[in-house]
């Protein structure tokens, strides 16, 4: 019985060496969408030494978002390497010459290890892309969204390879914001969690850990505080300077919810709302707002348009 014991042990054990061995390290990614998000994401990549590809779908979007990642550079290395000038130069350097482009997705994605969506927050564009990639990708290739508000299991179920699908939710701007949630489905295999872990790790990020709710944790919590706030605004409690000021200064946040909510786009936030809505219409935190609504029907959508909240010059 002994004998048989160690026997199962050993062989437990050689078991685990073996998944743990045949974990995938990311070497070569694929960032899909040269947008600000696409744009930081592959930054962080090529900075951290892996070979990068980033996508999108004019050459002209693309040469807007390698500029963009060389400013971003640039101001990095001013900190980073405030005393050693030439360190910096050749810092920016190196990460530039791991970035290539491509208008291609498909031509690119059959040599990655990692894909990692940053497109439109629409459903059905990011299955469609999934579908498409899905069969022209390698076998051991992970997929990954970085959607904010979407559910990872509906993306997920568009391919054929969901145990090898996560999340992986950045934030704005990325080459400064060190969380990264990273999302696991039911189906998505525990190889493949362990390897969106060990990537978020090698960027220079501290990831935490979520199931595939509404928001994750960030959103889930930030959604409703800044819909909360709207409310409040809407019933005539407070002006929405006072609210603000009041959250930068009672609880210690760096925007109020207004500036916050201009910042993000309050059309990304009503689109947010709005799905979780139809997923629970009965949950009073998910309720749409009159407010929200007219201010993206009339084009106010934030600083982007500039004017939401507030107007900005």
């Amino acid at each position: 019985m002994a004998f048989a014991t160690r026997c199962f042990v050993r062989a437990a054990s050689s078991s685990a060496a073996t998944a743990a061995a045949k974990k995938l390290i990311v070497k070569h990614v694929t960032v899909i969408g040269g947008g600000l998000m696409g744009a930081g994401i592959a930054q962080v990549a090529a900075a951290s030494g892996h070979t990068v590809v980033l996508v999108d779908q004019s050459d002209e979007i693309l040469k807007k978002s390698t500029k963009g990642i060389e400013e971003s550079l640039k101001r990095v290395t001013k900190k980073k390497f405030a005393d050693k000038p030439e360190a910096g130069a050749e810092f920016i350097e190196k990460t530039l010459k791991n970035i290539t482009t491509s208008t291609d997705a498909v031509a690119v994605v059959h040599s990655t290890d990692l894909v990692i969506e940053a497109i439109v927050e629409n459903q059905a564009i990011k299955n469609e892309l999934f579908k498409r990639l899905d069969k022209f990708a390698p076998e051991h290739t992970i997929f990954a969204s970085n959607t904010s508000s979407l559910q990872i299991t509906q993306l997920a179920n568009s391919t054929t390879r969901q145990d090898r699908f996560g999340g992986l939710h950045f934030f704005n701007p990325v080459p400064m914001m060190k969380l990264v949630e990273v999302i696991k489905t039911p189906m998505t295999s525990q190889k493949t969690f362990e390897s969106l872990l060990d990537f978020s790790k090698a960027v220079g990020k501290s990831p935490v850990t979520c199931k595939d709710t509404p928001g994750f944790i960030v959103n889930r919590l930030l959604v409703p505080y800044m819909l909360e706030a709207v409310r409040l605004f809407e019933r005539g409690d407070a002006s929405k300077e006072d609210i603000d000021v009041a959250m930068k200064l009672g609880a210690g946040y760096p925007m109020g919810p207004f500036e916050l909510l201009d910042y993000v786009g309050l059309d990304t936030s009503k689109y947010i709302l709005d799905g979780w809505h139809s997923l629970e219409p009965d949950n009073p935190l998910f309720a749409p707002s009159p407010l929200l609504n007219k201010l993206v029907e009339e084009k106010k959508l934030g600083k982007k348009t500039g004017e939401g909240f507030y107007k900005y010059k």
